[in-house]
């Protein structure tokens, strides 16, 4: 099986994309979709999400993944602002699957810190290890966004696995 783990943001989104048999996983792709900034001419939020739409959907369409593997929203009281805009970025994402037709898991911040590093408030440079070792690859990889949809995808793959979801061909979200 092949699953496609997001993270999503309006600067950086990171994905990562692994072949599952059974709960090993090899690494197929990783990478992140660099989005302009502000000061360029396509600095506006809804010009990121027309090349966020445009880079994802090629890499569905590239990679073929099976499921795909998201964070969920979160938000953190000193950064509100954070929540909306990814939330923007989200809803491109979601909307993306959906008109794919691919099955979607969307799995909490803390959720796939723990199933990785078995501490939930794990922090970037923790989970940039753990797939660094997981994966076995010569550096931590580079920005933590790319770690971070890896653990997406392996926490799907570990979350479903676990479970008969798999078996039975229906997948539950968490």
């Amino acid at each position: 099986m092949r699953l496609l783990g997001i993270d999503p943001g309006l600067r950086l989104t990171g994905y990562g994309c692994i072949d599952a048999s059974g709960l090993s996983a090899t690494l197929v792709e990783a990478g992140v979709f660099r989005l302009a900034k502000a000061g360029t001419a396509a600095r506006s939020i809804s010009s990121r999400l027309v090349e966020l739409d445009a880079d994802f959907r090629g890499v569905l369409k590239r990679l073929r993944p099976e499921v795909v593997a998201i964070e969920g929203l979160f938000a953190h009281y000193k950064h509100p602002a954070t929540a909306i805009a990814m939330g923007h970025a989200r809803g491109v994402l979601l909307l993306a699957v959906e008109q794919a037709g691919l099955p979607l898991v969307e799995l909490k911040p803390k959720a796939v810190k723990k199933s990785l590093t078995g501490f939930g408030s794990a922090d970037k440079a923790q989970m940039q290890r753990a797939i660094q070792a997981e994966f076995n690859l010569p550096e931590p990889p580079n920005p933590p966004d790319v770690a971070d949809a890896l653990a997406i995808a392996l926490c799907a793959l570990r979350r479903q696995c676990g479970g008969t979801a798999l078996q039975s061909g229906a997948l539950t979200p968490f």
